[in-house]
């Protein structure tokens, strides 16, 4: 009877993509952990971090969920992101991620007892069974009361929460 590894394969590379995930929301327990970080930089002025695992766009996503929390939470109205920085690979997504290759090849040789001519075409597969890795994002926020500027980095708190807590 014949057996095919693919099956096994995909449910090992399944198994070790599970390992790793974005935790839920919430704070950083410890050094290296994942979950919200900040700093105060002056009294209207925070440096938020997010680290997580996976895909940058929630981790960012949650960056900002934390400085509109700390926006309303200090009595402010709206946040603007005066900078930000991403850390981490593009494909931080990890899992299965399948590859091919062909190649080419040819040969010829003449000597003394005679001489042969060879040529070939390989075809590989490959599969990459990293599970996600780490990223974070850090915003510098300035935060403001009354009325909200027209700029395109200025965020409602109340609005940015109710949009990313759904």
């Amino acid at each position: 009877m014949k057996y095919s590894a693919l099956p096994l394969i995909a449910a090992a590379g399944l198994a070790l993509s599970a390992c790793a995930s974005l935790a839920p929301y919430g704070a950083q327990t410890g050094a290296g952990g994942q979950g919200y970080a900040e700093q105060r930089i002056e009294s209207n002025r925070f440096r938020v971090t997010y680290s997580g695992v996976g895909n940058s766009g929630p981790v960012a996503d949650y960056a900002l969920l934390r400085a509109a929390e700390l926006t309303t939470a200090e009595g402010y109205d709206w946040f603007e992101v005066t900078q930000s920085w991403t850390d981490g690979r593009p494909d931080s997504a990890g899992g299965l991620r399948p590859s091919l290759g062909v190649g080419y090849g040819s040969s010829r040789s003449s000597g003394r007892y005679g001489g042969y001519s060879a040529s070939g075409v390989g075809v590989g597969v490959g599969l990459n069974f990293s599970g996600p890795s780490p990223t974070s994002t850090t915003l510098e926020v300035v935060m403001g009361s009354g009325g909200k500027p027209d700029r395109p980095n200025v965020y409602e708190a109340r609005g940015v929460q109710d949009a990313l807590r759904r």
